[in-house]
C-alpha cells in the first residue's frame, strides 16, 4: 500500500513468481526477487522474500542481511530461527546456539520455537556434539502423539541424530513414527526405514523398459544374422573368377542347378520340334 499503484502491481508480480519458483527453480526465483528488491527495497515483504530466495540458493550472508532488514522494519521476531540457520550456513554454529538462548525465542509461537530447537540441534551436530543434539530435540512436542505441522520434521531430525550416534533400533522406531506423521509424503523417512531393514526397491517401469530393450536387441541380432547369411549366399552365387588366373577354379554346380538347366534346354528343343511338325503338316 505504500507504493504507487503501477509500481505496486509490478512488484507484486515479481513476488508471486518468487513464491511459485522458490522450490522448483530457486535460481530463477532469486532473479525475480532481485527485480522486486530494486523496485521497492523499503518494503519489508520484499526484503523478506529476497531473504528467502537468497537462502534457497545458499547465499547465506545475503539472506541474513535481508532478514535483518525485514526484522528492523517490522519489529517481528518471526524470522529469528531462519536467521540463526543462516549463521550455521556461514559456518558459525556457535552463533546459532547463542541466538537459541536469546529472549527473542520466548516471543516466538509454538511453530517458531520448534523450528529454533531444530536449528539448535543442527548447530550441535555441526560442532560434533551428537549426544547434545539428541537431548536438544527431546521435548514435549516430540513426545506428543498429536500430529502438528512440525511433527514430521521434528521426529525425522531426532531419528537422523539417533542413527548418526549409532542407535539404530531407536532410529528405526522414530523413522517409523515419522512416516505416520508425514501425511503428504514430503520426507524420505520410509526410504530410510527400508534402508535400515535392508530392503531394496526396484523400479518396475525401468525393469520393464530394460526387458523391452533386451527383446528388441535380440530381434535385431537375429535379423542381422539372417541378413549376413543372405549376403554371404548372394556373394557365393555372384562370385567372379578370372579364367586367366592360374588359381581359377569354376564353381561347382549343384545337382539341382544342373537339373534346372537340362529341363530348360529340353523345353526349347521340344518347342522347335513341334514348330517343324506343324510346318510339314501345312506343306
Amino acid at each position: 500500500m505504500s507504493l504507487p499503484k503501477g509500481l505496486a502491481e509490478e512488484v507484486s508480480r515479481n513476488l508471486v513468481m518468487v513464491a511459485r519458483l522458490i522450490d522448483e527453480d530457486p535460481e530463477q526465483a532469486y532473479a525475480y526477487s532481485r527485480i522486486a528488491l530494486r523496485l521497492a527495497s523499503r518494503v519489508a515483504a520484499v526484503r523478506e522474500a529476497a531473504g528467502f530466495a537468497a537462502y534457497a540458493t545458499q547465499k547465506y550472508s545475503e539472506a541474513l542481511a535481508e532478514f535483518r532488514a525485514a526484522k528492523r522494519m517490522t519489529g517481528s521476531v518471526e524470522l529469528w530461527p531462519v536467521m540463526a540457520d543462516c549463521e550455521r550456513g556461514l559456518g558459525r554454529p556457535e552463533r546459532a546456539l547463542a541466538m537459541a538462548g536469546e529472549p527473542e525465542v520466548q516471543k516466538l509461537d509454538k511453530a517458531g520455537q520448534v523450528e529454533m530447537r531444530l536449528v539448535a540441534a543442527g548447530a550441535r551436530r555441526d560442532m560434533g556434539q551428537l549426544d547434545a543434539a539428541i537431548v536438544t530435540l527431546q521435548s514435549p512436542e516430540l513426545a506428543s502423539n498429536s500430529v502438528q505441522p512440525w511433527t514430521a520434521r521434528l521426529r525425522y531430525a531426532y531419528a537422523d541424530a539417533l542413527l548418526a550416534a549409532g542407535r539404530e533400533d531407536e532410529a528405526r522406531e522414530w523413522f517409523a513414527k515419522t512416516v505416520e506423521a508425514d501425511k503428504d509424503g514430503s520426507m524420505d523417512a520410509s526410504d530410510r526405514l527400508a534402508e535400515l531393514d535392508g530392503v531394496e526397491f526396484v523400479d518396475a517401469l525401468a525393469a520393464d523398459e530394460s526387458d523391452d530393450v533386451d527383446d528388441i536387441d535380440d530381434e535385431d541380432d537375429e535379423q542381422d544374422a539372417a541378413e549376413v547369411a543372405a549376403a554371404e549366399r548372394a556373394s557365393d552365387q555372384a562370385e567372379y573368377y578370372d579364367e586367366d588366373d592360374e588359381e581359377y577354379e569354376p564353381l561347382e554346380r549343384s545337382e539341382a542347378d544342373a537339373d534346372v538347366e537340362v529341363t530348360d534346354e529340353t523345353a526349347v528343343v521340344e518347342d522347335e520340334d513341334q514348330d517343324d511338325a506343324q510346318a510339314r503338316d501345312k506343306g
